[in-house]
């Protein structure tokens, strides 16, 4: 059972999580049209009196944009404040996950985006880790990646998930942890939820945007970080095969932040990851706000 956060914001307004319901006849329920965010808070280590969020105006901005594609104007801006009086109301002692959705809340049977009624809502709900910190294991999935001449991908259109939802039960059932997808190219895209890195002869690579990749903040944050660092980058293709002889390999995304990839398939990567643990190591250090070079990355929300 999940442990919720007890005030949500729904209509308009905060209410007991409870109370947050929708009619069965709901638009978004039948058609997928939606859209979400997902951002992590924790407490401050350094003040318990703050809440730290990472990245928040970047999820704003993202979750605005996705909003558009469903014929909705919903500002980053007022995203951004009502998030922080979600996070002043609530109070949460423990590291949480914060899910923000924009949707077709009108009870028409058509599938259309016009002439019908938009709403946001927002909960939360307690959440450790999301995928092993030792690491997983992927297998590729019989499923394709959407392509954006068909499905709008710079916008994170909740339709677009059932096929992240059969490739992880297809893994699962399988006897994996995670999936990869490939795209209609037959190149390295995604996994279900995640971005995906891998590191070959000292450089680190990831599928670029042209690959029908969503543009994930995390991925965004952990290309700045290597720079920082003077890690050589290459964003570009990559084919199914590099996976199998990588040096490194992870898997990055807000829930599952940076979680390594110790077997694709029957292949098993090498268990001396260098790259990935400094990628970790400092990405983590940031969240916590004790990368002072970072210090505009981290919204802090004073809850005393």
């Amino acid at each position: 059972m999940e442990d919720f956060l007890p005030i949500a914001h729904f209509k308009n307004e905060f209410v007991p999580f409870e109370q947050a319901n929708v009619s069965i006849a709901t638009h978004a329920l039948h058609y997928g049209t939606a859209a979400f965010g997902g951002l992590r808070g924790i407490r401050n280590p350094q003040n318990s009196q703050e809440i730290l969020l990472f990245r928040l105006d970047r999820h704003c901005q993202r979750l605005s944009q996705s909003a558009k594609f469903l014929h909705y104007d919903l500002p980053a801006d007022k995203i951004y404040q009502t998030i922080v009086d979600f996070v002043k109301l609530n109070k949460p002692e423990k590291s949480f996950y914060i899910r923000p959705l924009v949707y077709s809340s009108g009870l028409g049977i058509a599938p259309r985006l016009h002439d019908i009624e938009k709403s946001f809502l927002l909960y939360g709900l307690i959440m450790g880790e999301y995928l092993s910190d030792d690491g997983v294991s992927c297998r590729i999935s019989s499923w394709t990646r959407q392509e954006d001449r068909s499905f709008p991908l710079r916008g994170k259109i909740s339709a677009g998930y059932i096929t992240s939802a059969l490739a992880k039960t297809e893994a699962k059932e399988s006897g994996f942890d995670e999936a990869i997808m490939l795209n209609t190219q037959g190149k390295i895209c995604e996994a279900t939820g995640m971005n995906i890195f891998i590191v070959r002869n000292g450089t680190l690579i990831t599928p670029s945007l042209d690959q029908d990749i969503l543009e994930g903040i995390t991925r965004d944050s952990v290309m700045t970080i290597a720079r920082d660092l003077a890690i050589p980058l290459q964003e570009r293709t990559v084919d199914k095969s590099e996976l199998f002889i990588a040096d490194e390999a992870f898997l990055c995304g807000t829930a599952a932040k940076i979680t390594p990839i110790h077997k694709i398939e029957n292949f098993h990567l090498p268990k001396t990851r260098p790259f990935t643990e400094k990628l970790k190591e400092t990405l983590t250090a940031i969240t916590q706000d004790q990368e002072p070079k970072y210090q505009d990355w981290v919204t802090k929300i004073n809850v005393s």
